[in-house]
């Protein structure tokens, strides 16, 4: 995956907005709802792009075995985060969906319905 077609993908979430909080090369994706991070992308025009995401670990230790373009989440928490090399080796399907899996950790959850007390 190129890093427009990334940068797509992001945008693409609902209440999704595109920050530079490091400054003008560094794009930071956000939920416009709770303002939290949840995709880090390299500098655009970087030779090797790469993107960091939050994770479930249990998820990331086995990308991370699984992939040498995945390893632990660069300046992150090792933990949560990944950070996934964007290169041949992993799928488009498999970045599109991490994203997806990034942003739906950090969204905001809607309330729980209350038990009426009937």
């Amino acid at each position: 995956m190129d890093p427009d077609d990334l940068r797509d993908v992001c945008l693409a979430l609902p209440a999704t907005s595109e920050t530079f909080p490091f400054g003008p090369d560094t794009p930071v994706y956000k939920t416009t709802a709770n303002n939290k991070v949840f995709a880090i992308m390299s500098t655009p025009g970087d030779p090797n792009p790469l993107v960091t995401l939050k994770c479930v670990p249990e998820d990331g230790a086995s990308l991370c075995e699984q992939y040498d373009s995945i390893t632990p989440g660069y300046h992150m928490n090792k933990k949560h985060w990944l950070t996934v090399r964007l290169t041949a080796e992993v799928p488009d399907s498999l970045v599109t969906e991490l994203v997806t899996e990034s942003y739906r950790l950090v969204r905001p959850r809607p309330p729980r319905a209350r038990a009426s007390d009937s």
